[in-house]
């Protein structure tokens, strides 16, 4: 989805001594500049080409679609999607790998591995996914620096479902390849280093597709299959595009996807913070905040008082994920910050 307005400007100056909330918690891991130097190359092998020629100019005109709305443009070019994806996932999949490892305590997606059994599998959705940093993310927190079984690899495995409104096919595509390969290494290269050369995430610890739908105008006939069994469903920096194209078709969404998720299923969104979204009532315009919006939906009762199907389980109005000076990027990337919200279908 767009990047936001919110994040355009987001790194923080010199001086700035607002106090915020950064990626890490105290009670979890820290995704170490290794492995977001790893996540980053996924980026940078899958679009190298983009990358490595003046992807400006087309910057700026995917900009301008932007800026204007007109996301059938926007995302109407295969070179429009490429420029995008290696432009703003990349900053995006570090924030988001950061807050997965940060709620995995809730999340429960990584189990204890059994020997001699196979990897239980997750299946997880990402509405609006498309561009490929939930994907990203979700092979990093899988990598051993975060999660590693006595046998030395990761205890589950996912199976991705990435849904959004352009063809994003080939990019999914380049970067599930990438994740699932090893990068390219010298041919006089140790012994050791080529050992030690692996793919991110193992092919079949991994996997991902991507279906082109309109969340909004699709019947859930269609995409109640794709939901069905989901562990987990993502609407990342996607839920308050789909409130400015249109509120009453979002809350209808929001309450068909309640009734198709499966009990226990976890529900993430994060979008800019401060996201705001306008209602007519009546004649009159008000501004409602997308939390608002969502909490309105998701945990209000029953008309005969029966409880609300979502809790809560937790919620963070601004989060930072500020990079290291130290990592390399062929073009510049900037800092994230975004607000979070989990909820947990009951039973």
């Amino acid at each position: 989805m767009p990047p936001s307005k919110t994040n355009a400007k987001s790194k923080p100056r010199k001086n700035d001594k607002k106090q915020s909330v950064t990626c890490q918690t105290p009670s979890s891991p820290q995704v170490t500049t290794e492995l977001q130097t790893l996540l980053l190359d996924i980026f940078s092998r899958s679009f190298a080409e983009r990358l490595q020629s003046d992807i400006h100019p087309l910057l700026q005109e995917v900009k301008g679609h932007l800026y204007n709305r007109d996301f059938a443009a926007a995302f109407g070019r295969d070179d429009y999607l490429e420029t995008y994806a290696a432009r703003w996932s990349p900053s995006r999949a570090l924030g988001y790998v950061q807050a997965l490892v940060d709620l995995e305590p809730h999340l429960g997606l990584v189990g204890k591995d059994v020997e001699g059994e196979p990897a239980p599998s997750s299946k997880i959705v990402c509405l609006g996914g498309g561009a490929g940093a939930e994907l990203v993310a979700l092979a990093g927190f899988l990598h051993p620096t975060i999660h590693k079984s006595a046998r030395g690899s990761s205890a589950r495995s996912f199976d991705i479902v990435a849904i959004d409104i352009a063809n994003w096919t080939h990019v999914v595509e380049k970067l599930h390849h990438s994740v699932c390969t090893a990068p390219p290494i010298s041919p006089y290269a140790s012994a050791a280093s080529r050992s030690a050369n692996a793919p991110l995430v193992a092919t079949d610890h991994f996997h991902a597709t991507f279906y082109q739908h309109d969340l909004l105008n699709t019947d859930f006939s269609i995409l109640n299959p794709l939901l069905q069994d989901a562990k987990l469903i993502t609407l990342m920096f996607t839920l308050n595009e789909l409130y400015s194209t249109s509120i009453s078709l979002t809350q209808t969404f929001l309450l068909g996807l309640t009734a198709s998720l499966p009990a226990e299923a976890f529900l993430l969104i994060v979008d800019s913070p401060g996201s705001y979204s306008t209602i007519n009532l009546n004649g009159t315009e008000k501004k409602y905040p997308m939390q608002w919006l969502l909490d309105h939906t998701l945990l209000r009762q029953g008309e005969k008082g029966e409880a609300a199907v979502w809790h809560k389980v937790l919620e963070d109005e601004s989060r930072w994920c500020r990079l290291p000076s130290s990592l390399k990027y062929p073009i510049e990337l900037e800092n994230l910050r975004f607000q979070l919200h989990l909820y947990k279908k009951m039973g």
